[in-house]
């Protein structure tokens, strides 16, 4: 009878522990999310971040304007060390000269003319640009379907639009980019001297969205533009009309040498496992087009409102917990590359690897690339807790382009996932400013990030 009593005392004590952990838990979350969206303090810096620097494309002076201005942002929030790690990045500018015009009907003097803008890494066109006739087709995938010769000389207009149906927008994203990528190499196969790419996104208006393309070295090397979703559909129309119509555009972008940069690294150190890592970050190069605030502007300074958070709360982690904001993700990956080598020469563990990439909209969860098993178990133990707060949507597959090279030493990649719809309306373009970025949904995804990671410090991963 004595040992039963004992045995509900137990229970008792034990089902107390865990209702008053589980309490505990939710208050520091609901800290998180109070301290950031009263203070404000991410909105702040990513202001910083963008007037104080601007456009941060790999090699460029505004990339080495970042490296400094965040190495002081992060010795403001509070960060135990700050340091920098070199990484060689490369250097392509755009040059001065962008422009596009055709004429709808033979003959007429009336020249339309269409947003474009260089993809990143293309050559220039020459100097007088390039003019022939254009070839429609609705992705890779509709240069199989013309006839031998119907592209040779002429330039290929890709016009494969978004997935409308899709409700991600990363996945009509994925459908649709890789005639940006690949299109160039593939049209010159076909003969072409150039390509015309729809840009990458589902909204229709005037402002053309840049990113990344690839050449072959043992393809020839045409140029690359993109247009804008108006601008397509516009071309589309009058190609209709006139089949044989005349596009001329020209470019005078170039490849400079590789120049040398870093990525910027802080960190908190963790009292009880300190060689446990916890890393979290964004890339600080954007493209040049814009202040690169949502991509990824929002996701540096929400990794910093981590360390602020925790050190404004006064939480010491048991892990330790690491920013690392990455060089050169947009046309290279270098920084994310550099800073895996190095951990996978570390003796340091790292045990969860986080990025937000996905721009600064109301968060909604996170995506990850982990086992299976992990997967539940991270569900089963945290999903209940962050549901209290609107963020436990963790059902998605993926991790931040960035974290990725860490898949090797590293067992949970995450990323955190934002509302996507309007993400792809400022994706690469000159809309990419701060004025559109909502103030509260950057803050509460920086309390977002600081809630995913006080669960991995305080208790590890779950099994």
């Amino acid at each position: 009878m004595i040992a039963f009593k004992n045995l509900l005392l137990l229970a008792a004590i034990a089902g107390s522990s865990l209702a008053i952990s589980a309490q505990s838990d939710s208050a520091i979350l609901s800290s998180f999310f109070r301290t950031a969206l009263t203070q404000n303090k991410a909105y702040s810096d990513l202001r910083d971040l963008c007037k104080k620097v601007g456009p941060r494309l790999s090699g460029s002076d505004g990339a080495a304007k970042a490296v400094v201005l965040t190495q002081q942002l992060l010795k403001n929030a509070g960060a135990d060390t700050v340091w920098l790690q070199g990484v060689t990045v490369p250097h392509w500018v755009r040059g001065a000269h962008e422009e596009a015009w055709y004429s709808a009907s033979s003959g007429s003097k009336t020249m339309y003319r269409p947003a474009i803008c260089a993809l990143g890494g293309s050559i220039a066109t020459p100097d007088r640009g390039i003019n022939a006739e254009v070839v429609e087709v609705n992705g890779l995938e509709g240069l199989s379907k013309l006839k031998p010769g119907d592209a040779q000389g002429k330039i290929v207009f890709y016009n494969g639009s978004f997935d409308q149906a899709e409700t991600e927008t990363f996945q009509a994203y994925s459908k649709a980019v890789q005639q940006r990528w690949a299109g160039a190499m593939e049209a010159a196969r076909y003969g072409a001297v150039a390509v015309v790419v729809r840009s990458m996104s589902q909204h229709v208006d005037e402002w053309p969205h840049t990113g990344s393309m690839g050449y072959n070295d043992s393809i020839v090397r045409i140029p690359a533009v993109a247009i804008s979703t108006a601008g397509a559909e516009q071309l589309s129309r009058d190609l209709k009309v006139n089949p044989h119509l005349h596009f001329t555009f020209r470019t005078s972008c170039q490849t400079l040498p590789d120049v040398a940069s870093a990525n910027v690294i802080a960190e908190i150190k963790g009292t009880e496992q300190p060689d446990e890592i916890i890393v979290i970050g964004g890339h600080l190069d954007s493209w040049d087009l814009a202040e690169g605030a949502q991509d990824d502007g929002a996701g540096v300074v929400q990794a910093i409102e981590v360390i602020r958070l925790y050190k404004s709360l006064s939480i010491k982690p048991n892990r330790t917990i690491r920013v690392v904001a990455y060089m050169n993700e947009e046309n290279g990956l270098r920084g994310g590359k550099e800073y895996a080598a190095q951990a996978a020469k570390s003796p340091q563990k790292h045990i969860a690897a986080i990025e937000s990439d996905a721009g600064g909209f109301t968060p909604r969860g996170f995506t990850m690339d982990v086992k299976p098993e992990l997967r539940a178990a991270v569900q089963k133990n945290w999903k209940p807790l962050l549901d209290q707060f609107e963020i436990g949507d963790m059902d998605n597959d993926g991790a931040g382009a960035d974290v990725s090279p860490l898949k090797d030493v590293c067992p949970l990649l995450a990323e955190l996932h934002p509302d996507s719809q309007r993400y792809f309306d400022f994706h690469h373009s000159a809309r990419d400013t701060w004025e559109n970025v909502n103030d509260r949904e950057l803050e509460m995804g920086a309390a977002a990030m600081a809630s995913f990671v006080y669960l991995i410090d305080r208790y590890g991963l779950p099994r």
